[in-house]
């Protein structure tokens, strides 16, 4: 495809150019903006985040399919009654930070250790724990471990809804302890705490960048879409971005290292070469960022040469090891009290008044872990869990595109650690063609997945049937259809197979790990070039038990601080 290209004098040069302003993204831009003397330019392929929508917590699924959404699809899942599941993510400044359930929910540390035994020391608990304290603003910590003093609001919700403590009683009825929420040393079901302040969603965009955008050293450009990363010979500690795009695959004859020098991006109908003195860093998510790497010669070699793209560096790991969170929701039929009615002008005035009322809910108001028999099965240790409840004071139908039906809850069961491993694939060699999504989903050989998600549906069953979910419930079911006149086993098999979708935590695209395998090494660097690493959930190399947007954040801090030599 012939590109307009850019022959005005080069204003698209910085020391660090940083691909994405999500979650990962604006911490970082943020943090290296800190010193004054380094020059940060931070591209984004969205709009600004100027919609109300995107600051009103209720109002998230409302971006679904707009402006603000990437709107991406999986190919057909088998497991799945060969249905395409939406994956929504954030196309602004904050990215999914913008567009998410708010839940702030950390993951146990044996996640973190996980990561540790994957890519080294600096990835364990201990060493991201100073991490999360220095992000956090908690109110109302509930230990020592929770920041006080950090960018990141992390507040208690303001209104929630009464069935929200209705179902933390559920828990406690069914013998689950009911624990704060992100507790070091364990935890059990809490009330959600979300990344708001005074009822407000606060994403990294309200967090980071806006204060950071007050310095003259970092620029940020929206609308701005990256083509593909550029790169040069040159095997020095940096560029003046003199040097032309190399465009040929392998090393050089002298056998010097492939050294990024840039990206090629739109900006206004315009191609640009945007030059990078010192790195260029991807944080596209584990979407994007897999894509932009085979785009610009960095992955399979055999898939890249399909699509007519010289390779650069063979990297086959890129776009593989595709891990994400799989929900099957019950939603029984309520009595009333749900938020159901959300979208009525009274709410609105009343949060527009004083943020409060239902628009403040993040719609996911409680959650907890629980562990289930096929876990002994795996050899999973004692004290870890494999299966996370979510709760909503809503029925949650319709991968969320379609407005609440009725009053009802939802009652889900997400697969904290699926053995299934999907792919992200190009489908062709034009940036401006969706990569492909093929999630897996249920697809381990030994089918352990599928066994655990039905043992947490049945933990979702035990809980509706407590004294304190049927006091606020009918006998009716808004999901699955009909579930009046299905057995228990009946409804967790039609809830797994014909309604279950994405928990929208993607990751492990770009996996991150000490083995030559691996896309980056531990200090995010890509592998086979200079000049390029990569700060996103893509570089995780298993999913945590937990919500992906606190550890995001963290690793665009862990990079800041990589980079800076500290």
């Amino acid at each position: 495809m012939r590109v307009r290209r850019d022959r005005a004098p080069h204003d698209l040069v910085a020391d660090y150019i940083i691909v994405g302003a999500g979650s990962a993204g604006a911490a970082l831009a943020a943090r290296l903006s800190e010193d004054p003397q380094t020059s940060v330019l931070l591209l984004e392929a969205g709009p600004p985040d100027t919609a109300l929508e995107l600051h009103v917590p209720a109002a998230f699924s409302k971006l679904f399919r707009g402006t603000y959404d990437w709107n991406y699809d999986t190919v057909p899942q088998p497991a799945l009654e060969d249905r395409t599941v939406f994956w929504p993510r954030g196309r602004t400044l904050g990215g999914s930070s913008s567009l998410n359930a708010m839940m702030w929910v950390r993951g146990f540390a044996a996640d973190y250790d996980g990561w540790a035994q994957a890519a080294g020391p600096r990835w364990s608990w201990a060493s991201l724990l100073p991490y999360f304290v220095r992000i956090e603003r908690t109110e109302t910590p509930a230990d020592e471990t929770q920041g006080t003093a950090g960018p990141q609001s992390v507040e208690r919700q303001r209104d929630p809804r009464p069935h929200t403590a209705a179902f933390l009683d559920a828990a406690r009825e069914a013998g689950h302890p009911v624990t704060p929420a992100n507790l070091a040393s364990g935890q059990g079901f809490s009330q959600t705490m979300v990344s708001q302040h005074r009822g407000a969603r606060a994403s990294t965009a309200d967090a980071y960048l806006r204060p950071a955008m007050r310095r003259p050293n970092l620029r940020v450009v929206t609308g701005a879409h990256v083509r593909r990363v550029t790169f040069d010979r040159s095997t020095g500690s940096g560029t003046d971005g003199a040097a032309a795009d190399a465009g040929v695959a392998g090393s050089g004859t002298d056998g010097s290292t492939p050294r990024a020098t840039g990206v090629y991006v739109d900006v206004r109908g315009v191609t640009r070469h945007a030059l990078a003195r010192r790195e260029v860093i991807l944080a596209g998510g584990a979407i994007n960022t897999p894509q932009l790497l085979m785009l610009s010669g960095i992955g399979p070699a055999e898939h890249l040469a399909e699509h007519g793209i010289p390779v650069l560096v063979d990297s086959p790991g890129v776009g593989q090891n595709l891990q994400d969170h799989l929900v099957a929701g019950l939603a029984p039929a309520a009595r009333g009290g749900t938020l159901f009615g959300s979208d009525k002008p009274v709410q609105l005035a009343r949060y527009l008044g004083a943020r409060r009322g239902m628009l403040t809910s993040n719609v996911a108001e409680a959650y907890g872990f629980v562990r289930t028999p096929v876990a002994d099965r795996t050899g999973m240790a004692e004290d870890l869990p494999d299966i996370e409840i979510i709760f909503a004071s809503a029925p949650y139908v319709g991968e969320g595109l379609v407005p609440l039906p009725s009053e009802g809850l939802t009652v889900g069961a997400i697969l904290l650690r699926p053995r299934s491993r999907g792919t992200i694939r190009l489908a062709s060699a034009d940036p401006l063609e969706k990569a492909v999504i093929d999630p897996r989903y249920l697809s381990d050989a030994d089918g352990l997945d599928a066994a655990t998600l039905r043992e947490g549906l049945a933990a979702c069953e035990r809980l509706i049937d407590t004294d304190a979910l049927r006091a606020v419930t009918t006998s009716g079911w808004v999901q699955p259809e009909g579930g009046e006149q299905m057995t228990p086993v009946q409804r967790a098999e039609v809830s797994m197979r014909r309604y279950s979708h994405t928990l929208y935590h993607p990751v492990g695209t770009a996996r991150m790990g000490t083995d030559a395998a691996s896309v980056v090494d531990p200090e995010l660097r890509v592998r086979g070039v200079d000049g390029l690493r990569v700060a996103d959930a893509s570089v995780m190399p298993a999913l945590i038990r937990g919500h992906t947007n606190a550890p995001a954040i963290v690793i665009g801090e862990v990079a800041a601080d990589l980079i800076r030599g500290r």
